[in-house]
């Protein structure tokens, strides 16, 4: 990393976070963990938010370097990837004797970073998770960044094909274990696109067994 051009906090907690994301993530994801930060960072300058003064900017790079643990081998447990990710986070620093509030908020971040819309309600902390994380799959929002700065960011921290490993990543643990991937979420449809299936319909969901059967009498 490079000072002068890309800010990261240097604190030991965060260097620790960042050794064990990359121990356990293929590269290409713990490198869009790394870019999300950076683009959450600007975006937050975007909207006039200043780092340890505006947010924490541990909380902000711990959110963003733990975001996808949940894809580890580590991490594949039994819920979506997203809340395996929260809580393998949570287990990771509440271990480091991180305090409970703290945690919290991390846990927070990964936990909702796939629910844009509710996130941006959320802390900076958490709203920048989400914010950088997509900005670094999709930038197409009302921010620029400066002219050369995404080839800086790509030059140490190089993109190898993050949105194809990610597909991967995400529809290989649901193809494993289904239930983490259910109807109408963004692991089910990634799996749904994969596998060339169909979503139940809504009167299909609600009339599977054991149901209470409002489908098969009359109204009221």
């Amino acid at each position: 990393m490079d000072d002068d051009q890309l800010p990261f906090p240097r604190t030991d907690l965060a260097l620790g976070a960042a050794r064990f994301a990359r121990e356990i993530e293929d590269p290409a994801i713990f490198n869009h963990s790394m870019r999300s930060y950076l683009y959450g960072r600007f975006i937050g300058e975007q909207q006039g938010l200043r780092p340890d003064a505006d947010y924490d900017d541990e909380l902000l790079f711990l959110g963003c370097v733990l975001h996808d643990v949940g894809l580890s081998d580590e991490g594949d447990g039994d819920q979506r990837f997203d809340l395996d990710g929260a809580d393998l986070a949570a287990r990771f620093l509440t271990d480091l004797g991180v305090p409970a509030e703290r945690v919290e908020v991390v846990w927070d971040a990964v936990a909702l970073h796939l629910c844009h819309d509710i996130a941006l309600r959320k802390r900076p902390e958490i709203a920048l998770v989400s914010a950088g994380a997509g900005f670094d799959l999709g930038p197409d929002g009302p921010y620029t960044l400066p002219a050369g700065y995404a080839d800086r960011v790509h030059a140490e921290f190089p993109r190898l094909r993050a949105s194809a490993v990610l597909f991967d990543a995400i529809v290989g643990q649901a193809l494993a274990k289904p239930h983490k991937a259910p109807p109408y979420t963004m692991p089910g449809e990634l799996l749904r696109q994969h596998t060339g299936g169909e979503w139940p319909t809504w009167r299909q969901l609600m009339t599977r067994p054991p149901s209470w059967n409002d489908y098969g009498h009359p109204a009221a």
